[in-house]
């Protein structure tokens, strides 16, 4: 039995993995930390966690806070991993980084990623970088093992295309140049913090565009398509919000390449994804949307070949809070523990 640190385990993040943790039958949640709503019990701030788990929520510098754990789980901002994570590392422990600290090798691609959210560029524990592998499983999981120590999260946004686009890419589908990302996420993206702009009157019967100059998430979505490619690609990529609470729908374009059919490109991405538990494939026929994979940590890809603009049309379905958090979150740590990859995850979700 294995024992795990939660540390901003007030937010949304913390308390999805406090829910995965509880089925796990190899981990003990031994400590919670959080910066706000210290020395309550978890189960008195979320109160359907009563019974499950009544453990108080400590302070960063409380003295049992400091005790060592096996996994630590970072559901942070921005920022708080990159000072933190070295302590863990070095009393033992395998850290998880839900932020954007992480996910990247080099200095050049964590200066991009900052400089779209308008952060400070200089990364604090850049020697830390070159240890760290990027989360995604479905392109990862070889690099995902044992020997690794420090795991970069991917965005939400992030996993949900990087899975759509993968197979067109690896199996040259699509012109590069010429491929469109559509994103919407529900509400829940923007985290528990209040914020004017995401209160009730704010979202209600209310759709909108947002950081059309770029998205941070581009920078890692890129970079992992650039590597299965092996040449630079550019993408359209629009994120908007919905009155929804939780969720991920992308719309995934792009112009066929010479002699692609629908039959072609369906089987390039179930031979792809052959082996990824978590992804479910099917055809323009499928009534499926993000209700079916509320509380999962699947991703379910419509793929689809409009013939009459001859452009391929992939349709990429997550829970932003699971498969785009807390879900790959305990399937990154499944592999790099030895675990089966699908323990405390084999479950359906929730519906409606």
């Amino acid at each position: 039995m294995i024992k795990a640190k939660i540390v901003g385990a007030g937010g949304y993040g913390g308390v999805g993995i406090t829910e995965l943790l509880l089925n796990h039958p190899e981990v003990k949640i031994a400590t919670l930390v959080a910066a706000t709503e210290t020395g309550m019990k978890i189960s008195e701030l979320y109160p359907h966690l009563e019974g499950f788990i009544d453990l108080p929520i400590l302070t960063p510098d409380d003295p049992a806070s400091q005790e060592p754990a096996d996994v630590v789980f970072f559901s942070t901002p921005d920022g708080v991993g990159m000072v933190q994570a070295r302590t863990e590392l070095e009393k033992g422990a395998k850290v998880i980084d839900y932020s954007g600290d992480f996910r990247f090798q080099t200095m050049e691609e964590y200066a991009e990623y900052a400089r779209r959210l308008g952060k400070p560029t200089e990364h604090k524990a850049p020697d830390l970088l070159g240890r760290s592998v990027y989360g995604v499983p479905e392109l990862r999981r070889k690099q995902l093992n044992s020997s690794v120590q420090l795991v970069g999260n991917p965005g939400c946004f992030a996993v949900g295309v990087e899975i759509g686009l993968a197979p067109a890419v690896a199996h040259k589908l699509v012109h590069f140049d010429s491929i469109i990302c559509d994103c919407k996420s529900a509400v829940s993206g923007a985290g528990k913090k209040p914020n004017p702009s995401f209160h009730f009157p704010a979202r209600y019967d209310n759709m909108n565009a947002y950081r059309l100059t770029g998205h941070q998430h581009v920078v890692e979505v890129e970079r992992e398509l650039r590597t299965i490619a092996g040449e630079q690609i550019n993408l359209c990529f629009t994120t908007q919000v919905v009155p929804a609470c939780r969720g991920i729908l992308s719309c995934l374009y792009g112009s066929l390449r010479p002699g692609v059919t629908a039959k072609s490109a369906m089987e390039a991405y179930q031979d792809y994804h052959r082996g990824n538990c978590f992804v479910r494939i099917y055809d323009r026929k499928a009534t499926v949307g993000t209700a079916h994979v509320r509380g999962s940590n699947y991703c379910n890809l419509i793929v689809d070949v409009d013939e009459r603009t001859n452009k391929l049309r992939v349709i990429s379905h997550i829970d932003n809070l699971m498969k785009g958090q807390a879900g790959s979150a305990l399937q990154n740590m499944n592999l790099i523990f030895g675990f089966p990859e699908t323990m405390g995850l084999d479950r359906p979700g929730q519906y409606p």
